[in-house]
């Protein structure tokens, strides 16, 4: 059975073309490392990338990271034989399968029934391999409650992938991820005629939905690239927005934003602290019989209690790994 509660704080893609990046990317202390066989890879250079890939899932050491491939779309007739290749050569060191611009719950079924089979045909334990789905089409986000319903024994995540959603919703943007000055409103003007801009979030309905239909059914939310990898301070307010609704991690593109995305999606101290101390009252007060628990004077309600369970869920994972930095 595929884990779901792994860690999944920052998420390199790493070219299926690039040697050099794939032996380096398992060091750079991402949650989660997925090759990719789709965008990154040009047409001709398909059956190439597909060999790399596998050469690299064989020859570098993967324990410190899940390790997943994204394939190319259903579309195309690079699909199967991507799974079937990868699956056929390391498919006992491989964590997930990454699905690009999924439509309806039935891409889902078409990929996890053939990671079945593979599966039987490898001599592997069923469900092993997870599968991840980017939903970033506008056919995708339509569908996104019952894609997130489909196949719960494989699917682990999904990922807002905001590029080519802005493609299919025909948006307008300046930057992959990030903001757009013409997604705002004008306040009315004041004494002197005056008149304040207030910038809004052009993805946040998108985000906010697919959270939504992650959370519904067990599934974790990741949000997709920040373009400018140069803009650490841009991919750092994104990242932000993105936990603030819900998001548990973030699509790192270059290595330089692995440590951001980790630095923002683990929790602060204090954050760490209150939790733990919320937990101890509530356990203090079971054993004296209380019904309600309180906390610097404070009630604290069954709302506050789950969510510093759920932190602190995530908190002994990255205890595990060595360290709640990552």
């Amino acid at each position: 059975m595929t884990d779901k509660a792994r860690l999944h704080r920052s998420e390199l893609a790493v070219p299926g073309t690039n040697a050099r990046a794939m032996e380096k990317a398992a060091t750079l202390g991402a949650d989660v490392v997925f090759l990719d066989l789709e965008d990154a890879v040009a047409p001709d250079d398909k059956e190439r990338a597909r060999a790399n890939v596998i050469e690299a899932l064989e020859a570098h050491d993967w324990s410190r990271c899940a390790i997943s491939v994204r394939i190319n779309g259903l579309d195309t007739h690079w699909c199967y034989r991507d799974v079937v290749d990868v699956v056929e050569a390391r498919g006992e060191i491989l964590d997930t399968v990454l699905v690009p611009k999924v439509g309806s719950p039935s891409d889902v079924e078409f990929v996890a029934t053939l990671l079945d089979q593979m599966e039987w045909h490898q001599g592997l334990e069923p469900g092993r391999i997870g599968i991840h789905v980017l939903i970033e089409t506008a056919k995708g986000m339509a569908n996104v409650e019952s894609i997130a319903r489909a196949r719960p024994d494989r699917l682990e995540a999904m990922v807002f992938g905001v590029a080519d959603y802005a493609a299919s919703v025909q948006a307008r943007t300046t930057n992959i991820g990030g903001a757009n000055p013409d997604y705002a409103v004008l306040t009315d003007p004041d004494e002197a005629g005056a008149r304040a801009i207030h910038w809004g979030d052009q993805w946040h309905f998108g985000i906010s939905r697919m959270v939504a239909a992650c959370r519904a059914e067990g599934l974790r939310p990741i949000d997709g690239p920040f373009g400018d990898y140069q803009d650490a301070d841009g991919y750092r307010g994104a990242a932000r927005r993105a936990a603030a609704l819900g998001c548990e991690g973030k699509w790192a593109i270059h290595p330089s934003q692995v440590a951001l995305a980790n630095q923002v999606f683990t929790p602060a101290e204090e954050e760490v602290d209150r939790a733990e101390r919320i937990l101890q009252s509530m356990e203090e007060a079971a054993k004296e019989g209380k019904g309600a628990v309180s906390l610097d004077g404070r009630l604290i309600d069954a709302a506050s209690i789950r969510m510093a369970e759920n932190l602190m869920r995530k908190v002994e994972q990255m205890r595990a790994r060595g360290g709640a930095g990552g």
